[in-house]
This record gives structure tokens, C-alpha cells and sequence, in this order.
């Protein structure tokens, strides 16, 4: 499965110095809730993205904690104000460990 995880992320390239830039995100996983029960009656394991780390120039933005009721493929957009170029790094994390990155420059003006 780890295979077909793809995060996403869409940001503005460029921004003016105190902009505040939407960002919007989304990560393909089945999001397994652990209360799903397969053909024979038992129960699937859980295995959801726990988290969503946000950093911009290597600075925390926001430390999401993600519960098993959120859908697959979660999508998510929020803002961050920018005040010099730089890196916004998304890295979501899975019960098992498993982390994906997603990463976009914005050019501040």
C-alpha cells in the first residue's frame, strides 16, 4: 500500500510579505478506521494518517492529530502569513510509522 500513498499540496508561488497563503492539501489513503469488518467477519486493522506536521523554512506552522473519523484521502486547507521566501514542507505520518512529504517554494515580493 505504501506505494500508492501520494500527498498533494497546492500553494501560490509567489506572495507579498505578510500575505496570508491557503494551502491546500491532500493525501491518498485508505484511512482504515479499525471498526470495518472484511468478508469473513473480522475486524480490519486500524491504519489511518495520524498526523500532519507543517513547517516553513524548517519552523513549525502546525502540528495537526487526526482521528480515525476523518474520510480517505483527507483533504485539508488552512493558511499560513509569509514573511520571506522560503519552504513549506507538509509531512503526514500513519499509525505504522510510514511518512510522506510533500514540498512547494513560495518567492516572497
Amino acid at each position: 500500500m505504501a506505494d500508492d500513498i501520494k500527498p498533494r499540496i497546492r500553494v501560490a508561488n509567489t506572495a507579498k510579505k505578510g500575505e496570508l497563503v491557503e494551502v491546500k492539501t491532500l493525501v491518498t489513503h485508505p484511512m482504515e478506521s479499525g471498526q470495518r469488518k472484511d468478508d469473513s467477519g473480522k475486524l480490519v486493522p486500524r491504519l489511518i494518517v495520524n498526523s500532519l506536521a507543517v513547517t516553513y523554512n524548517g519552523k513549525p506552522v502546525m502540528n495537526l492529530k487526526i482521528e480515525p473519523a476523518i474520510s480517505a484521502n483527507p483533504y485539508l486547507s488552512f493558511f499560513v502569513k509569509v514573511e520571506e521566501s522560503g519552504t513549506l514542507k507538509l509531512t503526514w505520518t500513519d499509525d505504522e510509522k510510514n511518512s510522506w512529504t510533500a514540498e512547494s517554494k513560495i518567492e516572497v515580493t
